[in-house]
């Protein structure tokens, strides 16, 4: 039943309910006949004529609009507005929580428009909980029954969060069929902010699947629609994602100009949960490329793990941002936070994407090596490899062998270690 049905059948139930015929609901402002057309359907009240007959009925104009008195419309919008806050402080399971209750207010439904944000809001509630395997069908749910209605916008943020979450479950060939349909429906409108950021995250993907020549078009591309649209979400966007697949592709020379243009103008326009991100990123293309450089990039990780914490971050982020902190005390020689950070990044996310999850191992294997545990260090290559071996061979895993390679031959495993070598040559196309 469309709107205009639901509000005629509410203006003819609240009628009869107040034992008025069309002709007394009418006088002396309107005519009987067109209340009949009102409450056949035929006719859509103007706004001056619904407050009237509000007024006439004794009720809101809110409840013959939504089904729902004014009072319940207030609510509804304050518990909104509080689960949203919760979200955007951090408070995930607050969130999650409370856009939970709203879903299972009987009123929901009656509003227009409202489910689809209080599912929305769920679904981003639920993957900031680091529970993307029940955040990935609410997506779906959410786009299978109300992609119609839903705004621009939100369809193009419900499929970069949908590509998010299945990218980070270790699923990037459903994430770049999602981002690739959803580019292929709005597209033909122009770039928009939230069309790069969608650009952004796809070619995250490409980077992910280890198709760098695609991912280096694809970057160009996007720079190209950032420049052209001069927003600062177009060029951080941009600018952040192709400088990781610069950095992966071994142009550390044009990686870090990219990085440092986005991480400027986040500075002074983005949001704190982007902002975190985009500063360990940055920490972590300096840390490759820049060794030396080790102790800046802690300090830099540690004020991003802080604002993580501050903000609507998933439990994913701040594992990573916890694997890199590893990886910096790896370079400073101090195995043993090393392993905290490890062992804090592996409990933090037991969701985590089983490439994440290898490359923390293997750090954990590093730090035990540095330390002369010999066993332990094994133990960790060991269960890292066995995760790697489900993998796709791309050139992310093949730099993973190669550590685990160079772990075990610390160790004194030559055998396991010529297979590691052995692998990462196979994933690395040689």
């Amino acid at each position: 039943m469309g709107s205009q049905d639901l509000i005629s059948k509410r203006i003819k139930e609240i009628r009869h309910q107040r034992g008025l015929s069309q002709a007394q609901l009418a006088h002396p402002e309107l005519s009987d006949s067109y209340i009949s057309l009102i409450e056949s359907g035929s006719r859509m009240p103007t706004p001056a004529v619904l407050e009237l007959l509000a007024s006439k009925l004794g009720c809101s104009v809110s409840y013959l609009v939504n089904g729902v008195t004014a009072e319940e419309l207030e609510e509804l919008e304050l518990n909104l507005r509080y689960a949203r806050m919760a979200l955007e402080n951090g408070e995930a399971k607050e969130a999650r929580r409370r856009f939970t209750e709203l879903l299972n207010d009987p009123n929901v439904g009656q509003v227009a428009g409202f489910q689809e944000e209080v599912e929305y809001g769920l679904a981003l509630a639920t993957e900031a909980c680091g529970d993307l395997s029940e955040a990935i069908p609410i997506l779906v749910r959410l786009r299978d029954d109300h992609y119609e209605s839903l705004s621009d916008e939100r369809r193009v943020g419900s499929a970069l969060a949908l590509t998010r979450c299945y990218r980070n479950s270790g699923d990037t060939g459903q994430a770049i069929s999602v981002a690739e349909q959803e580019m292929a429906r709005m597209i033909s409108g122009g770039w928009t902010d939230s069309l790069v950021e969608l650009g952004a995250t796809l070619l995250s993907c490409y980077i992910a699947q280890g198709d760098l020549l695609r991912a280096q078009h694809y970057a160009s591309e996007l720079l190209a629609a950032a420049e052209a649209l001069g927003t600062p979400r177009a060029v951080v966007a941009a600018n952040w994602e192709a400088a990781i697949a610069a950095d992966v592709a071994g142009r550390s020379d044009e990686a870090l100009p990219l990085v440092e243009r986005a991480w400027a103008v986040q500075s002074e326009n983005g949001e704190p949960r982007n902002l975190a991100r985009l500063r360990f990123e940055y920490a972590y293309i300096r840390l490759r490329n820049r060794p030396e450089e080790a102790a800046d990039c802690r300090d830099l990780l540690l004020r991003a793990q802080r604002e993580l914490q501050e903000s609507s971050a998933s439990t994913l982020d701040l594992a990573y941002c916890l694997y890199l902190l590893a990886r910096a005390e790896i370079n400073l020689n101090h195995a043993e936070q090393a392993i905290d950070y490890c062992r804090k990044s592996i409990a933090l996310n037991q969701n985590m994407s089983p490439e994440l999850r290898a490359e923390t191992q293997v750090v954990l294997g590093q730090a035990h090596l540095i330390l002369g545990q010999i066993d332990e260090a094994s133990a960790e290559i060991n269960s890292a490899m066995e995760v790697l071996m489900e993998e796709p061979s791309t050139r992310m895993t093949a730099e993973i062998w190669l550590t685990a390679a160079a772990v075990l031959e610390g160790a004194g495993d030559q055998e396991r270690s010529t297979l590691a070598y052995m692998r990462a040559m196979e994933c690395g196309g040689l």
